[in-house]
């Protein structure tokens, strides 16, 4: 802040799928497609839904916890989502939501603020993803599930903070799932719900706050940490 002293950097987490973009078709399609490529029942849409945060493997063995083989079912499915990007492109088959953009980019103007991804998404997902929304430069830090336990486990946002040097108290999680503010509450941090991803928000009960609308984000991260 120009004239005088800054104030303390703060870390604004995001999930992704549910909570920036909305992705369920092509994860419906392509669970749909591993399934059947397996000759197993294919789940249905909400059980598919219920499980999107968590990493791949943790989600087959919930979907399906009698299949033959969940590799093969976590290959088969990464094989049609990118079968599935490819035909559709990642900006058609994972839109971002209403107000996104423009939230982001309200946030990113505020020099205080760092801003990154934590998610169930793969690197190449997720790096996919930004290139298509024209988001590369958005996010400082971007964990994704290639280099972590599966949601809940804290380790996405430890790390996050520790690359970024913030602490827990400035640090704030945004997330359509139990499992994201799950994860910000064992990471002791602020957890912040959106009522338009994947989960009930009656299943968000950790959540500091949940919001209706991306204009609404940016009052409820400073009400969370003005506590």
């Amino acid at each position: 802040m120009k004239g005088g002293a800054s104030r303390p950097l703060r870390l604004i987490l995001f999930d992704v799928d549910g909570t920036l973009v909305d992705s369920q078709g092509s994860i419906v399609a392509a669970m749909t497609d591993a399934f059947q490529a397996m000759g197993l029942a294919v789940p249905a849409r909400a059980d598919i839904l219920s499980i999107v945060g968590l990493s791949l493997d943790r989600a087959m063995v919930r979907l399906a916890p009698d299949a033959p083989s969940h590799d093969k079912l976590v290959q088969g499915y990464k094989d049609a989502f990118m079968a599935r990007r490819q035909q559709l492109g990642s900006g058609e088959g994972s839109p971002l939501y209403p107000g996104a953009l423009a939230c982001l980019e309200f946030l990113a103007e505020v020099p205080e603020n760092l801003l990154g991804v934590a998610t169930g998404k793969s690197q190449r997902g997720l790096d996919a993803m930004l290139e298509a929304h024209g988001l590369e430069r958005m996010f400082v830090t971007r964990q994704v599930a290639d280099h972590h336990p599966s949601k809940p486990h804290p380790s996405m946002v430890h790390t996050a903070m520790g690359e970024t040097g913030v602490g827990p108290e400035s640090t704030v999680l945004i997330g359509d799932t139990s499992f994201d503010m799950d994860m910000a509450d064992a990471a002791g941090v602020a957890g912040i719900g959106v009522n338009w991803g994947y989960h009930k928000p009656e299943a968000l009960h950790r959540a500091q706050v949940i919001v209706g609308n991306f204009d609404a984000l940016p009052g409820a991260i400073d009400q969370v940490w003005t506590r």
